[in-house]
């Protein structure tokens, strides 16, 4: 038995949204043209207004006027065990604040027990993100504050950085 997927889609000021639900959770939110789009949605969806893009859009509007949302959309994570993780740790970082690569990789290196972890195997597992914007990998920056690794391209990462009131890059100065 195959799960019916629905899309729906979101004008932002970044450009269209695509949002994908299995009918009761988001399992995706992509910026059109991003490094695999859509790769949790198919090719059999249903295009359709569902409680959880109501929700999701609720959610947006309060982003992008530059409040915090104070709730979150129902996400269902579907990734190998370290990239739920990975993205769990994300969904951590405060709105309006910043981590690395690297900061990630020491909070799971101890949480699991572990000697070292690599922050590069880290940053794979941020740019499979399908839940983008709400599972905010944009909050993830490289060494000394970098502006690098971002599957929707640095100028929207910096855009959401900014819209967070972060507005000062290594790069920058």
């Amino acid at each position: 038995m195959t799960t019916m997927h629905f899309a729906d889609y979101y004008d932002s000021p970044l450009g269209t949204l695509t949002l994908a639900s299995d009918g009761n959770s988001l399992i995706g939110l992509w910026i059109e043209r991003q490094k695999n789009y859509a790769d949790t949605l198919g090719d059999d969806f249903t295009v359709k207004d569902i409680p959880v893009f109501a929700l999701t859009k609720k959610w947006l509007d309060l982003y992008f006027e530059g409040k915090c949302p104070d709730f979150i959309p129902e996400i269902s994570l579907k990734g190998t065990d370290f990239q739920e993780k990975v993205w769990k740790e994300l969904l951590r970082i405060p709105y309006g604040q910043t981590t690395t690569y690297g900061e990630i990789a020491k909070s799971l290196t101890v949480k699991q027990g572990l000697k070292h972890m690599s922050a590069q195997a880290v940053g794979g597992a941020v740019g499979h993100n399908h839940v983008s914007i709400i599972i905010p990998c944009h909050r993830v920056l490289g060494n000394g504050g970098k502006l690098t690794g971002y599957s929707g391209g640095l100028a929207i990462k910096k855009k959401l950085l900014q819209l967070e009131g972060i507005n000062s890059f290594p790069e920058d100065r």
